[in-house]
């Protein structure tokens, strides 16, 4: 059998190509009963659409270019979700690239997905490297850099501010009667404006300069190694604040195999609000971010881009919050 065509489904539908073509690439334009029966037609005939010919045609290529410093951490996987979520209700693809927080590796993939002319790029982190930085703002598309704040964006930036979060989290460690605090990330610039952000508020406060534990990826194992090096160098540590949850969780791991009472010998608290750190006993104090709908808010700028809408603000801050849980209670909670 021949592979259906586009006039095969129209014929099927009872309509015209340029009505399937306006379903595949904006089916928001379509009125709904037309539209069903496209897609009926579609699955009828297993019709794969030919996407070579449909960007040379309208210089669209229906993809958005996501890169991510990691698919091996389900922190981004909320954004990635609402991404997907917002540009699919115009018919957009997502093309997911993991860079592995290297910038090498984020310039290399940049050139990969640009090569296949993407309609928008997102990026989860803000662009300090010169020479991606350049190539991206010679680009003719819509740039969002997501998961951090910068005022000077390539294009649009849509997060929260990663230093403010540190600081917020010393705050609370110390309100809770605790002084003596390490803290446990990675070598990216998110987690170290993490640790500078705590570092300053306890220097402010007066309170000891905190013990900081630099560990490579966000595997639970690196959590344990962290706080295992933690108690052996200053054992008098009264918090540790980890990069991500998913460290922390480490560390209560390895608290609960020292058979180190947590939070009344260490507190413990993380970033990321995921749900095995809502699980746990005792459930971890974290920091909220409204990863999906920095997805979400990222998608919607795109397709406003798109429509050639007026550019609205460049800079989009959606802010975090506290959780607090059982992990970083007060000592008098006992």
């Amino acid at each position: 059998m021949s592979r259906p065509r586009i006039e095969d489904v129209a014929a099927r539908a009872g309509t015209s190509p340029i009505t399937v073509s306006r379903v595949l690439r904006e089916p928001a334009k379509v009125a709904p009963a037309t539209r069903a029966r496209v897609t009926a037609a579609i699955a009828a005939l297993g019709y794969i659409p030919n996407l070579s010919a449909s960007s040379l045609a309208s210089r669209r290529s229906g993809i958005v270019g996501l890169l991510v410093p990691t698919i091996d951490n389900s922190i981004f996987a909320a954004t990635v979700q609402g991404l997907t979520d917002a540009v699919a209700t115009a018919g957009l693809q997502l093309l997911l690239g993991d860079f592995r927080y290297s910038d090498e590796g984020e310039r290399a993939l940049v050139r990969a997905l640009v090569g296949r002319q993407p309609d928008a790029l997102v990026v989860v982190g803000v662009v300090r490297d010169r020479a991606l930085r350049e190539m991206l703002l010679g680009l003719d598309i819509p740039v969002i850099e997501t998961w951090d704040l910068t005022t000077r964006p390539v294009d649009t930036v849509v997060g929260f501010s990663n230093r403010e979060a540190g600081a917020a989290m010393a705050r609370h460690f110390m309100a809770r009667g605790r002084h003596r605090l390490a803290f446990v990330g990675g070598r990216d610039q998110r987690a170290q404006a993490r640790a500078a952000g705590f570092a300053a508020a306890l220097e402010r406060a007066g309170a000891p300069s905190p013990v900081t534990e630099i560990v490579d990826g966000a595997a639970i194992a690196e959590g344990r190694r962290a706080v295992a090096r933690i108690l052996t160098i200053a054992p008098k540590t009264e918090g540790v604040f980890f990069s991500t949850d998913m460290l922390a969780v480490g560390g209560l791991i390895e608290c609960q195999h020292c058979n180190i009472a947590v939070p009344y010998q260490l507190a413990i608290a993380g970033l990321g609000d995921q749900e095995i750190g809502r699980e746990l006993t005792p459930a971890l104090t974290t920091v909220r971010v409204p990863a999906y709908e920095i997805g979400k808010n990222a998608g919607e700028i795109v397709l406003s881009r798109l429509r050639g809408d007026p550019i609205g603000k460049r800079v989009l801050n959606l802010g975090f919050s506290i959780v607090e849980r059982e992990s970083t209670q007060a000592r008098s909670a006992k």
